[in-house]
């Protein structure tokens, strides 16, 4: 299976914590969206078996003031997606790390994506957020992306020792049912250091909970899918 994954929060913390170097991102997703660098100068290998990324750094932090200014400026990761060179790669899935916040970027990524996954940490005000992550979405329907559906809710940060978060977990199920990921993401040590040592935390310690959880998400991702084409909504 091979995958790529776009960084496109400044912070390039998913480039970080694959191991690549600052001054190895000689091209970025700055490039990919803003500039006219063929994509195939922009997606590197990682080492991750069957994983490339299209790096981030910095530079982005000023995207969403250059994106102000031009034609097409929520389209532009998409038309960028749609290069020659993307699709010879023949990439099984593309993966889009967005940033912490309901700016161009993101708006950009969900207008690209078929689908979202929506990280919930279990406290209180991330409801909120969520729910003006929905309203977003339900625009974006209307005018750019018809297409568009949420994958799914995972709970994450996830302490059960914890009576908030549990109620969280309650109020998220009761008013979104199987929206909500079965897998729940916990709170754990090993996730915390994988990224100071630059490897996902599969690697770092494949058996501790917090790796077993994202295998777990990853087989309720898959089987999702693979349900939704069975039922003919992906063609």
């Amino acid at each position: 299976m091979r995958t790529l994954l776009i960084d496109l929060d400044p912070q390039g913390n998913a480039s970080t914590g694959l191991g690549l170097e600052m001054g190895a991102r000689k091209y970025t997703t700055y490039d990919l969206i803003l500039g006219d660098t063929p994509a195939r100068n922009i997606f590197v290998e990682t080492e991750q078996p069957g994983l490339w990324i299209v790096p981030a750094t910095t530079d982005l932090s000023s995207a969403d003031i250059e994106l102000m200014s031009r034609a097409r400026r929520s389209y532009l990761l998409q038309d960028a997606l749609r290069q020659r060179d993307i699709a010879e790669a023949e990439f099984d899935y593309i993966l889009i790390d967005c940033p912490p916040s309901l700016n161009l970027l993101t708006i950009n990524a969900m207008v690209a994506a078929h689908s979202i996954l929506v990280p919930l940490q279990a406290e209180f005000f991330a409801l909120e957020g969520l729910s003006q992550l929905m309203l977003t979405v339900r625009n974006l329907r209307e005018t750019a992306n018809p297409q568009l559906r949420i994958e799914g809710v995972l709970l994450t940060m996830y302490d059960r020792r914890n009576n908030l978060a549990q109620q969280v977990e309650a109020d998220a199920r009761a008013n979104l049912g199987d929206m909500v990921f079965r897998t729940i993401i916990p709170r754990n040590v090993r996730l915390s250091e994988a990224p100071s040592f630059a490897v996902p935390v599969l690697r770092y310690d494949s058996e501790s909970k917090g790796a077993v959880a994202y295998r777990d998400l990853a087989s309720e991702l898959l089987e999702k899918h693979d349900r939704f084409i069975s039922e003919g909504a992906v063609t």
